[in-house]
């Protein structure tokens, strides 16, 4: 553990500097966001949808008391996305999609020597590899969870539409009723930090790979793991730190 956590700050001591040529990591950052954010909105948009409606039908299920408002639906709704579902759910779903893309791909760059060249040619290729990943998550993956947020809430209108479980009005006066901004800021801090944790531990793991093939699939699945333990646990530290 001392070990590749030392390995950790190494690698991003190198990655954490001035670009050589801002053109071009202007043009790496598009590239990405377009790879680790744009292709991965379709997903995202799936899965929103469908938990936002589990949500809200095991919240009217389990209302089995006249006491409880029918709004509630909608509150707990919105809160269990806007809290929990959407930055942190969401974010171990990319850890499996984006972590093992970075890993492989620049664990074949190294395995094929693709990086030995790039230091040769007198490029700082930690930068040049990882450092536009880093930017493009940080800088889009807040898109992509207000997105989940807004799918996450329409897939609970939806049970309203389809299922008579409860009224479109008593959902939306549920979204409405006791809302507090901050969550919206809790959320979005936390997703700028899984998202770095994502894309730093993975193009760690990517970029320090040995061997062959056998060993660049055996990177993408430690990046997913330990992007995934990483997310668990500052999920905990940040809702302390926040929330408390």
């Amino acid at each position: 553990m001392i070990t590749r956590f030392g390995k950790y700050i190494l690698i991003m001591m190198r990655v954490f500097r001035k670009p050589d040529k801002f053109k071009v990591f202007r043009n790496q950052l598009i590239i990405e966001i377009n790879n680790l954010g744009i292709d991965s909105l379709g997903i995202v948009a799936i899965i929103s949808v469908f938990m936002g409606a589990v949500v809200s039908i095991q919240t009217a299920y389990n209302i089995d008391s006249p006491l409880i408002p029918l709004t509630m639906v909608g509150f707990t709704t919105r809160q269990s996305v806007i809290l929990e579902f959407s930055p942190t759910i969401i974010s171990l779903i990319l850890a499996g999609k984006v972590g093992s893309r970075i890993a492989s791909e620049i664990g074949t760059m190294r395995v094929t020597e693709q990086i030995d060249a790039l230091e040769i040619m007198g490029i700082n290729p930690a930068n040049y590899l990882i450092f536009p990943k880093i930017s493009a998550a940080v800088l889009f993956n807040p898109v992509i969870i207000i997105l989940s947020m807004g799918f996450g809430l329409t897939g609970g209108w939806l049970v309203s539409v389809f299922t008579g479980l409860f009224t479109t009005q008593d959902y939306i006066d549920g979204l409405r009723g006791w809302f507090d901004g901050f969550t919206i800021i809790y959320a979005l801090i936390k997703t700028v930090v899984f998202a770095f944790l994502i894309t730093s531990i993975s193009g760690v793991e990517g970029y320090s790979v040995k061997g062959g093939a056998i060993d660049v699939g055996e990177a993408s699945t430690r990046a997913v793991v330990w992007s995934s333990i990483m997310i668990i646990l500052f999920n905990l530290i940040l809702t302390q730190l926040l929330l408390s």
